[in-house]
């Protein structure tokens, strides 16, 4: 008899209310390089609940056991897989990604690249929330870098914006520049209430770009005396993207890896030309492999440095996952929202 594991599932877009199941499936084995991972929290990104509603376009797969992200145990090996990975700690990324099995499950097979040795002084609540937001943080960060410099080092002494400070990938940001040696401005919808900006050391919490601002220039030039900043990481581009010309300093970069509210953003060719600015858009799925080593290394070496704790909304267990998933669509979520098998 096939051995069977607790999963979730959906065979349909639409709400996470009408579409995800929960129940049993086949417990998967391992193939040659692969790893079968016990899952211990499973990450819910907001790109998971816009392919389970159908946002993403087509189901890929006739069923789907959603999330990219997750933490657990190696429980077996694959043939070709070193056996000193039995009984590793470790996190993973990409696990759903044009494939039919995510981490909303007791375990997964993946490929062993793709199971990543988790830091000791993580717990895996705190893995299953690398994946996306963390490695789409660092990518931000070290994108269009100086390749002499490694961790983030052309980070030291430059002032980073980003915003949206309640947001997982933010969060990671600002912990990952603030342990390379930045000043980090950031925003919330209100400052006041950005508790875990404030913990992680940002430098300067101020309102969103787009509710003045006329105001959030002058208050960045004052921060700044003048310079502007090196580096905006924002999920908002079309937000922000008018004003940008106008606090960058010169050769600096805008690191973008959403624009929901203006999908169709107006770009300022000539006044971002003027300041020699670059512009990246940054697709955490598809990115090229140096570039996701480069990140995976760097997460390591801030995360053991420690500071920078996971920012956690809430843990759900498996059989709620459709309530987690409506979680991460209510726009007020702060941090990452997990689920546990």
């Amino acid at each position: 008899m096939t051995e069977q594991m607790k999963a979730a599932w959906y065979t349909r877009t639409g709400s996470a209310a009408e579409t995800l199941e929960t129940g049993t499936l086949p417990k998967p084995s391992p193939q040659p390089g692969e790893v079968l991972v016990r899952i211990h929290a499973s990450g819910v990104n907001p790109s998971d609940a816009k392919k389970r509603s159908g946002a993403r376009g087509a189901m890929q797969f006739e069923q789907i056991v959603p999330h990219s992200d997750g933490a657990g145990i190696i429980e077996a090996i694959g043939k070709g897989v070193a056996p000193g990975r039995l009984s590793e700690r470790v996190w993973l990324w990409n696990a759903q990604w044009n494939r039919p099995l995510g981490t909303a499950a007791e375990y997964i097979a993946i490929p062993e690249s793709q199971a990543v040795p988790l830091p000791d002084n993580l717990a895996f609540e705190d893995g299953a929330c690398l994946g996306i937001p963390a490695m789409t943080a660092y990518i931000a960060l070290d994108i269009n870098h100086d390749p002499a410099l490694d961790l983030l080092e052309h980070l030291r002494g430059q002032t980073v914006l980003v915003t949206g400070a309640n947001g997982a990938v933010a969060h990671y940001a600002i912990g990952f520049a603030k342990s390379a040696g930045a000043k980090v401005i950031t925003t919330a919808t209100n400052p006041d209430t950005a508790d875990a900006a404030k913990q992680m050391g940002a430098d300067l919490l101020l309102e969103h770009a787009d509710v003045d601002p006329d105001r959030f220039t002058k208050r960045v030039a004052e921060f700044t005396g003048g310079k502007g900043v090196g580096r905006i990481v924002t999920s908002e581009l079309g937000s922000i993207l008018a004003i940008t010309p106008d606090i960058l300093a010169p050769a600096s970069t805008i690191a973008a890896y959403g624009s929901e509210k203006t999908p169709a953003p107006t770009l300022p060719f000539y006044p971002l030309m003027f300041k020699n600015a670059s512009l990246e858009s940054i697709f955490v799925y598809e990115i090229a492999d140096e570039i996701r080593a480069r990140a995976i290394r760097g997460i390591a070496h801030h995360l053991v440095k420690g500071g920078i704790p996971a920012l956690i909304d809430g843990i759900f267990p498996l059989d709620e996952i459709a309530a987690a998933h409506e979680r991460v669509e209510s726009g007020s979520k702060r941090g990452m929202v997990l689920v546990t098998p």
